[in-house]
């Protein structure tokens, strides 16, 4: 059965420094918890369209039709690499852009990070949401693992990448 995830982060920065931030693949690794040691085992990069009338966006961007594997330890202390082979198959600038998964962990797997500006308290910022499809092998007892782990593993990973976002953000060149 698939399930679905959805996590919203407002950030006090501009649509255009928060999504060149998550759509450089160089952060991915620094967004997930370090006892998983991530690592980009290999990538091939499809630049993203280019931006009329808007000066060059600093870093890299992954367009629709970048691959990448990522390897990263399934839990604290295993001896053990999960691979995780995605493709962005979605880029729309300021907007969102959406990976899959073609290996790795997940029967089936789409992450979609959105976009939107949005100002709290007369401050301007952006409202970034991630919405994640997803479905664990197994039928039953794959439904059975998200009710009793993977679902409150969802929520602590997202909670952990919000937490780094904000400190890496800053860090960013403008």
């Amino acid at each position: 059965m698939r399930h679905t995830y959805t996590a919203e982060q407002w950030l006090p920065y501009s649509i255009e420094r928060v999504f060149a931030f998550f759509a450089d693949p160089e952060n991915l690794p620094r967004l997930m918890p370090a006892w998983q040691k991530a690592r980009i085992e290999e990538a091939v990069f499809a630049p993203p369209p280019p931006l009329p009338n808007v000066p060059r966006i600093p870093g890299v961007a992954a367009g629709a039709g970048t691959r990448m594997t990522i390897s990263f330890r399934p839990f604290p202390f295993s001896p053990v690499r999960v691979p995780w082979d995605a493709e962005i198959t979605e880029f729309t600038w300021f907007e969102h852009f959406c990976d899959v998964q073609h290996r790795g962990p997940f029967a089936y797997w789409r992450h979609c990070h959105r976009l939107e500006s949005q100002s709290r308290d007369s401050t301007p910022g952006t409202l970034l949401r991630d919405v994640v499809e997803y479905e664990l092998p197994l039928g039953p007892l794959g439904d059975l693992a998200n009710t009793l782990f993977v679902s409150g593993q969802m929520r602590s990973i997202f909670a952990y990448r919000q937490k780094r976002t904000i400190e890496l953000l800053p860090r960013t060149v403008r």
